[in-house]
């Protein structure tokens, strides 16, 4: 996999210039309090070349959870990593209660020399994901900025901002070379998030364990499960046929899980139950957490990708736990490529 033909930020002059970022601000909160902020503390370094290296400003974007174009801002505002910035810069980052409008063009038009800029979620605009359409019924879509660099898909790229240069270095020594049994493992929400990504993989992987929501869309087109609340993605679920017979053409072993943890709710105080495959998960009610140690057990080399269950301060994810700590007895020392793009940060 070579990067060569990808403009990464310390090949571009940034003096003087506005820079906008799409980072990964997507950070787990409890009451408004971030519990983890690893994915804040990965920014640091670029922002810090930016102004370092004469930026203007760095204007900085990212979605919080999963607000569905409704703002909730007691709910999913991104101040509180805008608090955590600023100590971990050093310095003062300017917070804006939204992501666009006067306001927002006013204060991004001409920024103090220097400064750091956040701005609200994106998600609370319908549009952030191509959903939004004008009077006409036509897509809307976001303006370019002058210089951009992200780490997500939407938008316009025009860069790579280090931590995504560090890791497809790293993730390019699992696909050209990779040991056998090599396992991949998918999760996340929506299988029309991981098309290519799946395709892909199927080219080059043994065995491929599809976890978190994608799960439950293969659940539902294969064995018509009954999947309660839990997340189904119907433009997704038209492509699964075709990517099961690609499996099959290529010989690789497809795994989704065949029991559950589940909960009546999304919260800390939910009811919690056992569902399989056969009983299905009644209505109301949604999957938590599953089990696939023992395909990870089988395999000499991972990629992971994506939760496999939802993340919640409850006392079921053992599945996950068991997940992961296959994957430490098969790492047996060896470095994972993961955290190692991760070092240094």
């Amino acid at each position: 996999m070579s990067l060569s033909n990808k403009v990464t930020l310390d090949k571009l002059d940034v003096k003087g210039k506005l820079v906008v970022v799409r980072v990964d601000f997507n950070v787990p909160m409890k009451n408004n309090q971030i519990t983890t902020n690893q994915r804040i503390k990965a920014a640091v370094p670029s922002i810090k070349f930016c102004l370092d290296n004469g930026a203007k400003s760095v204007v900085l974007r990212s979605h919080l959870s999963r607000p569905d174009g409704v703002p909730m801002p007691d709910q999913y505002s991104l101040e509180p990593v805008a608090i955590e910035l600023k100590s971990l810069l050093g310095k003062d980052v300017l917070f804006l209660q939204d992501c666009v409008g006067p306001e927002v063009e006013k204060a991004c038009a001409n920024p103090a020399a220097g400064s750091a800029i956040l701005l609200e979620t994106l998600r609370f605009h319908v549009e952030e994901e191509g959903k939004g359409k004008d009077t006409s019924e036509n897509k809307v879509k976001a303006e370019p900025a002058k210089i951009e660099f992200h780490g997500r898909s939407q938008s316009a790229t025009e860069g790579w901002w280090f931590l995504m240069k560090k890791g497809l270095k790293f993730f390019a020594k699992t696909v050209e070379s990779p040991e056998r049994p090599y396992v991949a493992i998918l999760g996340r929400a929506e299988v029309s998030d991981k098309i290519q990504l799946i395709n892909n993989m199927l080219d080059k992987v043994n065995e491929m364990i599809i976890g978190s929501g994608v799960a439950f869309t293969f659940l539902k087109v294969l064995s018509n499960m009954e999947i309660g609340t839990s997340l189904f993605d119907e433009e997704g679920a038209k492509i699964v046929k075709d990517l099961m017979s690609k499996a099959e053409k290529n010989g690789v072993k497809m795994t989704s899980p065949v029991d559950f943890v589940t909960a009546d709710k999304f919260d800390e105080n939910a009811e919690t139950g056992q569902a399989t495959v056969a009983s299905g998960i009644p209505a109301g009610w949604m999957r938590l957490d599953c089990e696939y140690a023992e395909a990870v057990t089988r395999a000499k080399q991972i990629v992971w990708n994506g939760p496999v269950v939802e993340t919640l301060p409850l006392a079921v994810p053992n599945g996950t736990r068991r997940i992961r700590s296959a994957i430490l007895e098969l790492l047996q020392g060896k470095v994972l490529l993961g955290v190692a793009a991760l070092s240094n940060i």
